[in-house]
């Protein structure tokens, strides 16, 4: 009984269904967020197919624990949906209404069903070391920047330099382009004309250097992430010659040592 399970959970339809489960609920969710939807006659159904949903998906994580026994809570994408399911379980009513927000979480579940997002969020997590040089990199840049755009610009403009936070703000503004030249640089320039010998490195040393290395360091870490599913892939195609290889080796060895068994001792 438990293969059969076990199979059923693992076989592409039931993936399939569970994906369109997915899939359907996300829209439906997104209706419910219409008063004059679910005011209507359609309300009554979309609220029936959410509890049906949740019953689908209850009855899912349940076989995957049979199935699976401790198994399971080792493979942390199954803790993922497992994670999702218990949040929806819990009453949305009184103080926990604002739970009922949190079953959009269902729609995460995709992550753990298609195979090309679990390889993004692999990749993304294998980046978090080599990406926490970077932030501090930044950090430090940000301080040394904000520091000097303090004093040079802070008495004329204490709305946007005038204490070290509200220069953090103005450079992270300034680092992300938005607004950043007539916003503010062209004002600043026109008090102090030369401010563009302060600005233009920031910009430089931030939006276009740390910046892309936060983008080379994840487009490095999911190429490896890749690469390392290629590998065991291969590996679990090349298992089953292997082990046809080692069976004919034993057999091989068998037969050579029988034939010496056989051998008249002279």
């Amino acid at each position: 009984m438990r293969e059969k399970v076990l199979a059923l959970t693992m076989s592409k339809r039931w993936e399939a269904f569970i994906l369109t489960v997915i899939i359907i609920n996300a829209i439906t969710l997104g209706f419910e967020t219409s008063e004059i939807v679910m005011q209507s006659a359609a309300g009554p159904i979309l609220r029936l197919f959410d509890r049906v949903v949740l019953a689908i998906f209850v009855v899912e994580i349940g076989l995957r624990l049979y199935a699976h026994r401790l198994r399971f809570f080792r493979d942390p994408w199954s803790l993922f949906d497992f994670t999702i399911v218990a949040i929806s379980l819990l009453p949305a009513t009184g103080p926990l209404q604002v739970l009922r927000a949190l079953r959009i979480l269902r729609v995460l579940r995709l992550l753990s069903m298609i195979p090309s997002l679990r390889r993004v969020i692999g990749g993304l997590v294998a980046a978090l070391p080599g990406m926490g040089s970077i932030i501090v990199l930044m950090a430090l840049v940000f301080y040394i920047f904000s520091v000097i755009a303090t004093k040079l610009y802070g008495e004329a403009f204490p709305e946007w330099f005038g204490t070290l936070g509200a220069s953090i703000y103005s450079l992270f503004q300034i680092m992300t382009l938005e607004s950043w030249s007539m916003g503010i640089v062209r004002p600043v320039m026109d008090v102090y004309p030369n401010a563009w010998l302060f600005f233009v490195p920031f910009i430089l040393s931030t939006a276009f250097t740390v910046l892309n290395l936060f983008i080379g360091i994840i487009v490095s870490a999911m190429q490896k992430e890749h690469e390392q599913e290629l590998l065991e892939e291969n590996r679990q195609a090349r298992e089953p010659d292997m082990q046809l290889i080692i069976s004919e080796l034993k057999a091989l060895r068998q037969e050579v040592a029988a034939m010496r068994a056989e051998r008249p001792v002279t």
